[in-house]
């Protein structure tokens, strides 16, 4: 939170909303990244072949990714929003962002051979 108040603080000086937004897509990323990191650590130590699902990348993190997109699009003002966005807030994106950074490190796959 001392991070966001301090962004916002900066970007409400020197008018702009970009930074803002970027922290706000950013840092739910890095945090669903997070929540996965402990298991990921335990499938590193195995000594496997790695595999990438793609189609829980299409399926789930795809559709994630582009309303983080989207979301931001809107806010730089480069694509009018959504009535979604709108009501949502942030919510959807910081829902978005959570769910895409556990998506990014669950899909690489420990196969055993």
């Amino acid at each position: 939170m001392k991070w966001r108040f301090q962004i916002e603080r900066t970007a409400s000086m020197e008018f702009t909303v970009i930074p803002t937004v970027m922290f706000s897509v950013i840092f739910p990323i890095v945090m669903g990244a997070l929540l996965r990191l402990p298991q990921f650590i335990i499938d590193i130590k195995g000594n496997k072949k790695w595999n990438f699902d793609w189609a829980r990348f299409f399926g789930v993190g795809l559709p994630t990714l582009l309303i983080l997109i989207y979301y931001t699009l809107s806010f730089i003002g480069l694509i009018p929003a959504i009535h979604l966005v709108l009501i949502s807030g942030s919510t959807l994106a910081t829902l978005s962002g959570v769910v895409l950074g556990y998506i990014l490190l669950d899909n690489l796959e420990n196969t055993s051979s």
